[in-house]
């Protein structure tokens, strides 16, 4: 299974990945910033999602708002 991000960028385990819109996250009271850079993203079961760590929480975002660094 091949993870891509929003250019068609093969995606790995612990890459690290730049936000390419302002992202409201549920549950959160801050927005992910375009530009953001994260760090160590783990990939799931699903080929249009990853896991990644903003601050203290761990946060499943869709790979289509993401772009590899």
């Amino acid at each position: 299974m091949e993870v891509k991000d929003s250019n068609g960028n093969i995606l790995n385990d612990g890459d690290s990945v730049h936000v390419v819109k302002d992202l409201k996250v549920k549950g959160m009271s801050t927005t992910l910033k375009r530009g953001n850079v994260i760090k160590g993203i783990r990939l799931t079961g699903s080929p249009n999602e990853v896991e990644c760590r903003v601050g203290k929480s761990t946060v499943v975002l869709k790979t289509e708002f993401l772009k590899k660094a």
